[in-house]
C-alpha cells in the first residue's frame, strides 16, 4: 500500500492555496493524522502518528516534533501574533523535549497532545478573523 493509498483510506483531501479555507483544512487533516488516526483496543484512546513515532528513541520525537512544527509554519502564513506561535513553539518543544525520555516521554505523548492544542488556537484565530471557513459538523 503506498502513502497515497493510506491517505484515500483516511478520506483526507489535501488541497493546495494559501487561502484560510485550505489552510484549515491542511491544519485538521495534519492534527487528525497526527493525535488521532488510530484506535488502541480495549481503552478506546485516540492515537496517531506523534504517539507511534515517538516510541522511537529521540529520532521519532524529532520527526513527530518537525511535523508538529508545520502547525506552527501554517498559523504564522495566517498572520497570528508573535505571542500565540511563541506559545504554538513552546507546546511542540515541551513535546518534543519530553517525548525523548525514556518510557516517560512515551506516556506523555499519550497524555499531552501539543498538536490538539496548536490546532485549537489555530481555529480560534480562523473562526475570528476568517469566519467563512467554519465548519458546521452534523
Amino acid at each position: 500500500m503506498t502513502a497515497a493509498d493510506s491517505v484515500r483510506r483516511m478520506r483526507l483531501e489535501l488541497p493546495l492555496g494559501n487561502d484560510p479555507v485550505a489552510i484549515r483544512q491542511r491544519v485538521e487533516a495534519l492534527e487528525k493524522v497526527l493525535e488521532r488516526s488510530f484506535t488502541i483496543p480495549g481503552i478506546n484512546r485516540p492515537v496517531g502518528l506523534d504517539a507511534m513515532v515517538g516510541l522511537v528513541p529521540i529520532a521519532g520525537d524529532l520527526v513527530a516534533g518537525a511535523l508538529g512544527l508545520y502547525l506552527v509554519w501554517e498559523a504564522r502564513n495566517l498572520g497570528m501574533s508573535k505571542f500565540k506561535l511563541a506559545r504554538m513553539l513552546a507546546n511542540v518543544g515541551f513535546d518534543t523535549a519530553m517525548g525523548a525520555v525514556p518510557l516517560a516521554g512515551d506516556v506523555l505523548d499519550f497524555l499531552f497532545r501539543s498538536n490538539r492544542r496548536n490546532l485549537t488556537m489555530i481555529r480560534r484565530h480562523l473562526d475570528k478573523h476568517h469566519p467563512h471557513t467554519r465548519i458546521i459538523e452534523g
